[in-house]
């Protein structure tokens, strides 16, 4: 009969399992091979548990909730600026404190995913081409060139003021910062089907209906050759001012090629923003010195873009279709 400390693996399974079946301590002290006494001391033990050690915590829960309350009302703050406030609630913590509290809430320091400004009647409008599309097939999403402009900085590491928000929140509107289209600055012009890339046209000057002409001209065109061959196409593009303009829609019913209608302020609708994406991911580490040395790398970054990747985001257009019905037209995580 040995005392508590010496009970064996095999004893201390047989006591907690006859002890759950409501048995005796002296029968269970018989089938275990013990003393009544140590079985007596381990059943207590099991119960009670052991007291928490280390140091006690410098805040309580109202003074974590009102913590919680700071970072959800204003999760664009840094963490400076939490501490301030949540201190000045009458807290006694530390920057550290504050900081490893609001990640014990689950609270991770990101960049905002940046959403689309719509208002009522655009959201109206999205909803409406999204039920008129919705029954389009990969194949006829297959004949459609879609086009972007997209601006290309040197540097790509000033990305704007970070969110603090939890795991799944990454489209909750009060972690989101609103855009508004269109930069005034556009530098590069490419397209894209689920064949493969066109060529891009780097724009020297502020885009106007004539100016785009001359893209559509020589850039859509050849592009066109080269993805559809002789087959036919719709084109799309976005409502920016020179892409509407009317001398533009004359361009195109000269040339016989017809223009897929398209809602206003929808990035999320185009799968060519995604390409935009892959082509600027690649090239953070990339340090261009100048102007050329940017070019330069966008076109070999474009360049490695393969039909595969195309094809997958052409695929994706019903599912993106989809999302905008059951998000009742507003924007959605594409």
């Amino acid at each position: 009969m040995g005392k508590t400390s010496d009970l064996t693996a095999v004893q201390k399974t047989i006591i907690d399992t006859l002890h759950k079946e409501g048995k005796t301590q002296k029968v269970i002290a018989k089938e275990a091979g013990c003393s009544q006494s140590s079985v007596s001391k381990h059943i207590n033990r099991q119960a009670k548990g052991r007291k928490k050690c280390g140091r006690q915590k410098c805040t309580s829960s109202r003074d974590n909730r009102t913590l919680q309350r700071i970072v959800t009302t204003n999760p664009f703050k840094n963490v400076g600026e939490i501490h301030k406030e949540w201190t000045a609630a009458g807290v006694s913590a530390s920057k550290t404190t504050t900081r490893r509290l609001m990640k014990d809430m689950g609270f991770r320091c990101r960049i905002p995913c940046v959403k689309p400004l719509l208002n009522k009647k655009q959201r109206k409008k999205r909803l409406a081409w999204a039920k008129d599309k919705k029954d389009w097939t990969d194949a006829k999403w297959s004949k459609v060139m879609f086009s972007d402009e997209s601006k290309f900085c040197i540097s790509f590491g000033n990305q704007g003021p970070r969110v603090w928000r939890k795991s799944g929140e990454a489209q909750n509107p009060r972690c989101m910062r609103s855009s508004v289209k269109f930069p005034p600055s556009v530098m590069v012009w490419g397209a894209m089907s689920s064949a493969g890339v066109g060529p891009l046209c780097f724009l020297r000057s502020r885009v106007n209906a004539a100016v785009y002409q001359e893209v559509l001209e020589h850039f859509m065109l050849p592009a066109a050759d080269q993805l559809y061959g002789d087959a036919d196409f719709t084109f799309q593009q976005d409502l920016a001012p020179a892409h509407s303009a009317k001398t533009t829609s004359t361009w195109f019913k000269d040339h016989g090629i017809p223009v897929l209608d398209w809602p206003a302020n929808s990035p999320d609708l185009n799968p060519i923003e995604n390409l935009w994406g892959i082509v600027k991911r690649r090239m953070q580490y990339a340090r261009p010195n100048n102007a050329e040395e940017l070019k330069t790398t966008i076109r070999a970054t474009w360049a490695l873009i393969t039909p595969e990747q195309c094809h997958r985001l052409i695929e994706s257009m019903p599912r993106r279709i989809t999302a905008v019905i059951e998000a009742k037209g507003a924007p959605t995580k594409y």
